[in-house]
């Protein structure tokens, strides 16, 4: 495409649509501090971060998709063949539905006359993957256009479908939830949290929507960085395209292995890393055998699993609190509880119990970091001759091997006891703070724009983190290219813009639901479960915690033998995972919400691994050459390449590098940079010139990803860097704002410089 010809014009309508867009997120979320007021039982401010602004997300794209379909009538034809494809899919799917919730009822049944838990996990483990799996090997393909965009032939609630269960990764399904639940509105001090993944995770799909998505669809596209070859010419921008879907796409991936693995190992018993290759198994019949078109379908079926799984735990909850299952309705009821029970616990004089001996741990912790080495070979010493005494005593063997693993424990040397003890005053210093460093459920930022200095200062960073982070996920979601390839699978650009709508729908069941899990889950935590003698806390919580300490652990820190709410620990990833046994559900409802999980997992990492896979084959190698050698040739080296991705994804991911959110979070902001300012410059603006978009896109991508390493913890460590590396207060997590800002200018300024420069091909 020549460089002078633009794709598309940009109109008034997008443009209106676009004001509604700002207030309704942007606007809404500045002002949210003054609009605490309640109405029909809800702050204002909440509402409208946990609903309010997501259906008027779906109001806009529905509103677009009329309007321009509308305006494209000539080109509106129905074809006969089609018709009669979608209605035998209609069939299809609904005996699908139907068959599911018979294997679901029997399998309640088989339950309660006796078939062991284990059985229930590993056949709904093995029963989901093995449907995967059939579907991938009955839509097999080597041909190009089945195995990269299914054929273009998906009607568009069915990609709309897919869409969702691809969008609806490990992090929405397993750790939206848990996010909500210890983060409230905003998150807390000045890491942002709790409502943004809502907002920046649907707002984002208006961008997609109203200014990249048709547009991409219009040109008949194989893959995201076919874009930037066909748009700006050459070799370069396809290149630095390629390789930045790889990078934000193998950073998503590892999010998801590590949630199938955390899924596979709770379901079967089996080891976390065996779980990974377990469930890595049905990644990889479905996206190496099918394609677009394999993975297409699996989602759907994978949709239906996922949305039931979160649907029917959080609708028990509200029923069993307040008689009506509809949770997105009704559990405004629950807030003002809520707020009265974080009262009380922040008053509680057991409560200040637990906080102080946090606060003289951290303490301890200080001390023993401002006398490094002594203070380590102290420690040493005191833990050898612990031993000793042990072993001349004659003490239990459980006793002595206790004290030769803590002795084991102690750091090495002494910058990794710096390091170590650094990170556990810290802990201790924020569970030291009321209701251990959570913050309050609807209280939007932290600080107080009517206090201190010091509380202001602490509101106003914390209101800018919220923003930047909700920035970053709404312009990463626009440059997301295994979401837009996802766009390619239709018949027509109006079929594109109708299943932009389903798709916002049909995530809106989820996103809706999830604010209310979280509510549900802390009224029955600190309602129920806190209180209770350690004797008698639920068999759930061990069981979980011998999975992984690190999604949920209970320590009894007074001493008192009840269990206060400050001394249980639980990880995002728990919340959902264990809500059905919070909630006193069979087993067989544990094991639905643990294939949900993996179906959440399992669907992302299909549409991943086969970005990856045809960046590096038909991008990098082929350079989008089709006629460089045959299609069986493109598509099986795509297949070897997204192998090799996937195997190299489990091994990060067994690592553990991180949780879900942040990994997730940090492609968005990947994404978003080395994406959007160029591609949708390059949409609608003629003036963009190849060397632009090749220096936007190098710039954002360098200016996100040095921003992100200067504030690693690990970098900082490594080189002695003192003090805090952030710019304007903002946390690495939100790095894409910097990136998304240096790509729009360098674009602009290089176009400019440019534009009368004739660059050979």
């Amino acid at each position: 495409m020549p460089e002078s010809q633009p794709i598309a014009s940009f109109t008034r309508l997008q443009g209106w649509l676009l004001v509604v867009w700002f207030l309704g997120s942007f606007g809404i979320v500045f002002f949210a501090h003054d609009l605490q007021h309640t109405l029909v039982g809800w702050p204002i401010s909440y509402w409208f971060a946990a609903q309010g602004s997501l259906l008027i997300f779906i109001l806009i794209v529905a509103v677009y998709a009329r309007l321009a379909n509308r305006a494209d009538g000539a080109q509106v034809f129905v074809d006969p063949d089609f018709g009669r494809y979608t209605r035998r899919i209609h069939k299809r799917f609904l005996i699908y539905v139907l068959m599911f919730l018979f294997f679901l009822l029997a399998l309640g049944l088989a339950e309660r006359i006796g078939l062991k838990r284990i059985w229930v996990g590993a056949i709904f483990l093995f029963a989901t993957v093995f449907l995967y799996a059939l579907i991938g090997i009955y839509d097999r393909t080597s041909r190009a256009s089945e195995y990269y965009v299914a054929g273009r032939r998906i009607p568009a609630m069915y990609n709309g479908m897919a869409v969702a269960a691809d969008w609806m990764s490990a992090a929405s399904f397993i750790s939206m939830a848990g996010g909500l639940y210890l983060q409230g509105f905003s998150g807390s001090g000045s890491q942002p949290g709790g409502l943004v993944y809502v907002l920046g995770w649907t707002g984002g799909f208006c961008l997609v929507a109203l200014l990249v998505a048709p547009h991409l669809r219009k040109m008949n596209l194989y893959t995201v960085p076919d874009f930037f070859g066909r748009r700006f010419g050459g070799r370069w921008p396809r290149i630095i395209a390629a390789w930045s879907a790889v990078l934000c796409s193998f950073t998503y991936v590892v999010a998801q292995i590590y949630g199938v693995g955390l899924i596979t190992s709770r379901l079967t018993g089996v080891q976390f890393e065996i779980g990974i290759l377990l469930g890595l198994g049905g990644v990889l019949v479905c996206s190496f055998l099918g394609g677009m078109r394999a993975v297409t379908w699996t989602q759907v079926t994978q949709y239906v699993v996922l949305i039931l799984a979160f649907l029917i735990p959080v609708s028990w909850l509200a029923y069993k609190q307040l008689g009506n299952p509809m949770a997105p309705v009704v559990y405004g009821q629950q807030l003002p509880k809520i707020a009265e029970l974080e009262q009380r616990l922040i008053a509680s004089p057991a409560e200040q119990e637990v906080v102080n001996e946090y606060a003289r741990r951290a303490r301890d912790f200080a001390l023993k970091l401002n006398n490094l080495p002594q203070s380590l070979d102290a420690e040493k010493k005191w833990h050898r001759d612990q031993v000793q005494r042990l072993t001349l005593a004659h003490a239990d063997e459980a006793q002595i091997v206790a004290a030769r693993r803590a002795l084991a424990a102690l750091p090495r040397d002494e910058a990794s006891a710096r390091d170590k003890w650094t990170r556990a005053m810290h802990d201790n210093l924020e569970r030291a703070k009321p209701l251990a460093g959570m913050s309050e459920q609807t209280h939007p930022f932290a600080g107080d724009p009517n206090g201190t200095p010091d509380e202001k200062e602490r509101f106003h960073t914390s209101r800018l983190n919220f923003l930047a982070l909700m920035f970053c996920l709404m312009v990463g979601t626009a440059g997301l290219p295994h979401l837009l390839t996802r766009f390619y699978t239709t018949q027509s650009v109006v079929e594109t813009r109708n299943s932009a709508t389903w798709s916002l729908v049909f995530i809106a069941l989820l996103y809706l639901a999830a604010p209310a899990l979280a509510v549900l889950v802390k009224f029955e935590i600190m309602g129920h479960l806190v209180g209770q003698r350690f004797d008698d806390l639920p068999s759930w919580i061990s069981q979980w915690a011998r999975l992984d300490p690190l999604l949920i652990s209970v320590s009894d820190i007074n001493g008192d033998q009840i269990l206060q709410f400050a001394e249980l620990r639980l990880g995002p990833d728990i919340v959902m995972l264990a809500t059905p046994e919070i909630g006193g559900l069979p087993y067989v409802i544990s094991g639905l919400v643990a294939a949900g999980g993996l179906a959440a997992a399992l669907s992302t990492a299909d549409g991943l691994l086969l970005t990856i896979g045809n960046a590096l084959a038909h991008d990098l190698f082929y350079r989008g050459n089709s006629e460089t050698s045959g299609a069986v040739s493109r598509v099986m080296l795509s297949k070897f390449s997204l192998l090799l991705m996937a195997l190299l994804a489990a091994y990060v991911a067994a690592q553990k590098p991180a949780d879900i959110l942040i990994l997730v979070s940090a492609s968005f902001s990947l994404a978003g940079a080395a994406f959007v300012p160029v591609m949708i410059l390059g949409i609608f603006w003629t003036g963009v010139t190849r060397w632009a978009a090749v220096s936007g896109m190098l710039s954002g991508l360098g200016v996100t990803v040095y921003y992100m390493l200067i504030n690693a913890p690990g970098v900082r460590a490594y080189w002695g860097w003192q003090g805090s590396g952030l710019w304007f207060g903002i946390e690495p997590i939100s790095a894409g704002v910097f990136g998304i800002s240096a790509g729009v200018v360098i674009t602009l300024l290089v176009s400019v410089l440019t534009r009368s420069v004739k660059p050979a091909h």
